[in-house]
């Protein structure tokens, strides 16, 4: 047996080169970032903040960069924002004399250095700076906090409130929810299971694949349960380091940090749902992972997992992504478990 922390290196992916539903009723979740770099674009870019009080002119320039992460995840209907992003753009000023004639110009910068879902009620701290010294460009820099930044405050909760409206998805929540008067809001069973089989097909994002897999063990669900969600017996069966929260929203890192995530939803002896990031994907690349539990009889459990949004390729543009997670599912969680808990039948 190797030592505690020596676990597989399949699954501990290192950053180096070789480092490898119908009415939204099942969980989906929709990748925002670069809506909200537009949107942060159309909201902040060359924007207006002083035109002339005091013989000043303020406006922002463009944003220079939004960074972070920012997604939207919908479970029967309920609209669940995740985002931390930071924010950087660029403004301008000019203070002119009484006749009209420039004084001086100056650039400066505004950062926004976290913004996020648990701080939706507070205004985000903002950070103005001005490349330029002197009298004139410090009270420049005191009219932009003391009058531009209320106004980009103003466009940051523009921002928020769209997103925990759906933000991208908000479009399409609200066309769902029509129907049509000479059209029954009852399909079918059969027409219902086909359309939402062919939804789910659609929704597949163009650069990532779905995993599924259906494994039997012979034990109780809450057996299984327990052991994935415990990080002592994680730590035994994989060789590996863990630290896993039992709560709902509590985050996890297994297999030596190689994989880190968030709880998203835990029935006990019934269901697990998280977010799973591999640290070789690209930045704010997130799947989703679905566990149930059933016990067709006593003393037997069917685990069905599924495994949705793994990238095609992670960031050094290797392609075995998918056949990697495949393989560690298999041989690193559901065969160690049986041999090292004796679940096999």
């Amino acid at each position: 047996m190797a030592k505690y922390g020596e676990g597989d290196k399949r699954w501990i992916v290192e950053d180096r080169p070789d480092g490898a539903n119908v009415h939204n009723w099942h969980w989906a979740e929709t990748d925002c970032l670069e809506w909200s770099r537009n949107l942060f674009n159309k909201l902040l870019s060359n924007l207006t903040l002083l035109d002339g009080e005091g013989n000043l002119f303020i406006k922002t320039k463009k944003v220079e960069k939004v960074d972070g992460e920012a997604y939207v995840n919908v479970r029967k209907g309920k609209i669940i924002p995740g985002y931390e992003i930071s924010v950087t753009l660029s403004w301008e000023g000019e203070a002119k004399d009484s006749g009209g004639k420039s004084l001086l110009k100056v650039d400066g910068s505004v950062e926004i250095p976290y913004i996020a879902d648990e701080n939706a009620d507070e205004d985000p701290q903002v950070k103005i700076t001005v490349k330029e010294e002197g009298p004139i460009s410090e009270r420049l820099k005191e009219a932009m906090v003391s009058r531009g930044k209320p106004i980009i405050l103003e466009k940051v909760k523009v921002y928020v409130q769209s997103m925990a409206k759906g933000g991208p998805v908000k479009d399409e929540l609200e066309v769902k929810k029509v129907v049509p008067k000479n059209q029954s809001s009852a399909a079918p069973p059969a027409a219902a299971a086909k359309k939402e089989v062919a939804v789910e097909k659609k929704k597949e994002k163009k650069g990532f694949k779905t995993i599924t897999m259906i494994e039997k063990f012979s034990c109780r669900g809450r057996d299984l349960f327990e052991i994935l969600m415990d990080e002592n017996r994680w730590k035994g069966f994989s060789q590996s380091n863990a630290k896993i929260s039992k709560e709902v929203s509590g985050e996890f890192s297994i297999f030596d940090g190689s994989v880190t995530g968030t709880n998203v939803e835990l029935q006990e002896a019934k269901l697990i749902v998280q977010k799973w990031r591999f640290g070789s994907w690209p930045d704010g690349i997130h799947s989703l992972v679905r566990l149930t539990f059933d016990e067709p009889e006593p003393g037997v459990t069917v685990v069905k997992l599924t495994h949705t949004d793994i990238p095609e390729e992670d960031r050094y543009g290797n392609a075995t992504v998918v056949e990697n997670t495949e393989r560690g599912w298999r041989d690193l969680i559901f065969q160690r478990i049986r041999a090292v808990f004796g679940f096999s039948i």
